[in-house]
């Protein structure tokens, strides 16, 4: 690809979306080439009388693959990448590999979403006026059932359960809590050993570090931590078992890359949301094309900026956008190239993070999809 154009999702073609159908659903046969999800999978994977899904929050191809040998286990294990979804941030990404379906479709369209002028943070499920269960139901803001309908068992964080999030796109499912890292595989292995044909478990060590630590020795670490964890499961699951290791998206070292809004882009501005390398700008009333081309003009060399009939026309997510999904969208995107981010005067207090995602970079989309079959 064109290193000046942004990565866009491969829907259908290699993509965290088609996981759970090609396990839960899949044909008659296995159908698709190599870097196709059905195609890494292969029956070895499909046809197992039991499978494990272990999504590594943060793990991205291309930060595993400069680091082979901290992480031996991973990098020893048959498959290869498939891209993330857009935005490449969590929220979005886990609701698309949980329900099958790109964003356009389940509509949790971002980390920090605009509902009727509120920004909803996705994650917490929270707006400015605090705890938005209530106002902002989960289970009717996002309708595309879970696993395909199934109610498989999912070992997540114990706090998780019952979150506005949780609820938002694990709906239905049978939770079995974890509280530290060990307990993921202890868990995992007690649900196969009692007959579990299918597990989903959710683990964000790595996306944290990466935060906070960005990619130096804490972040290798967290890796080989992981990277062990993946090995004790190999050795502990009866022989049969099928694992599939994956992730939500990359991360990229932002630190010092803060970018603000030039002030002949604020004068167009109402409001912001979406993610500080993904950032949805809502236009005053009767500013859009002037918004457009303002911020095409100050923010081209750090940023790809398009109108949002652009991005949908384009697909970034997805073939399909629902009215309600659409609605949730701002007016321009601007989505951050190389390792720029976008301040927000909205965001009190600041985070400052080193590890960031959200945009369309290959270090943020490319995500592993590694699969063992004893």
């Amino acid at each position: 690809m064109d290193d000046d154009q942004p990565m866009l999702p491969a829907y259908g073609r290699g993509c965290v979306t088609d996981l759970i159908p090609a396990i839960l659903e899949p044909g008659d046969e296995i159908e698709g080439d190599d870097t196709s999800v059905a195609g890494i999978l292969g029956p070895a994977v499909v046809d197992a009388p039991s499978v494990v899904v272990l999504v590594l929050d943060g793990l991205g191809w291309n930060q595993l693959q400069a680091r082979a040998a901290v992480a031996p286990t991973l990098a020893s294990m048959a498959g290869g990448p498939v891209t993330t979804v857009a935005p490449s941030t969590t929220a979005t990404a886990l609701t698309s590999i949980s329900t099958g379906t790109a964003p356009g479709i389940h509509g949790v369209m971002g980390y920090r979403i605009d509902v009727d002028g509120e920004v909803l943070n996705a994650l917490r499920w929270t707006t400015g006026r605090g705890d938005a269960r209530q106002r902002i139901v989960p289970g009717e803001f996002q309708t595309e059932p879970a696993f395909l309908g199934q109610r498989p068992l999912v070992v997540t964080m114990a706090g998780f359960e019952g979150t506005g999030f949780t609820m938002a796109h694990l709906a239905d499912v049978r939770h079995r809590g974890w509280h530290t890292l060990p307990g993921i595989a202890v868990n995992i292995r007690q649900a196969v050993a009692s007959g579990e044909p299918f597990v989903y478990a959710y683990y964000d060590g790595i996306d944290k570090t990466a935060h906070v630590h960005g990619f130096a020795e804490h972040y290798d670490a967290e890796l080989a931590a992981c990277d062990r964890m993946v090995a004790d499961l190999m050795m502990a699951l009866p022989r049969g078992t099928a694992i599939v290791v994956t992730a939500d998206h990359g991360i990229v070292d932002c630190l010092g890359h803060a970018v603000a809004l030039a002030p002949e882009v604020e004068r167009h501005v109402d409001r912001q949301s979406g993610e500080a390398r993904f950032r949805w700008l809502h236009a005053e009333p009767g500013h859009h094309r002037d918004l457009l081309e303002a911020a095409s003009e100050a923010h081209a060399e750090t940023a790809w900026v398009r109108s949002v009939d652009q991005v949908v026309d384009e697909g970034w997510f997805g073939p399909v956008v629902t009215d309600a999904a659409r609605s949730r969208l701002g007016d321009v995107a601007v989505v951050a190239k190389a390792q720029h981010y976008f301040l927000d005067s909205a965001d009190a207090p600041r985070i400052e993070l080193v590890g960031r995602h959200g945009s369309l970079t290959a270090d943020e989309m490319l995500v592993p999809m590694l699969t063992f079959a004893s």
